[in-house]
């Protein structure tokens, strides 16, 4: 068997959408908690889960790039608030 006809036999590598669930409700339990919406914590909020949740997906060790988008908006309909931040290995996705 060759390296990848042994990759994609494994399920190692595959990807748990359940797993990254959790962990993407987890970050954004850790950031936001109970907290009300507050205008002046969106661009902290925003920030802290897309990084938190980059973090927890990389330390996984999947062979994955990850993009996170991070959206948050007051339930009145007002404004719309957003972050992104992504991940890949340099060295072998150029």
């Amino acid at each position: 068997m060759t390296g990848m006809e042994e990759y994609h036999n494994s399920n190692e590598g595959s990807f748990n959408s359940e797993e990254a669930e959790s962990i993407v409700k987890e970050c954004i339990e850790n950031v936001v908690g109970g907290d009300d919406y507050s205008q002046s914590q969106v661009n902290k909020w925003t920030a802290g889960i897309v990084e938190r949740c980059l973090t927890q997906l990389v330390k996984q060790g999947k062979p994955y790039k990850y993009i996170v988008t991070c959206a948050v908006m007051q339930k009145t309909g007002a404004g719309l608030h957003t972050a992104n931040s992504c991940y890949w290995d340099t060295a072998m996705d150029g």
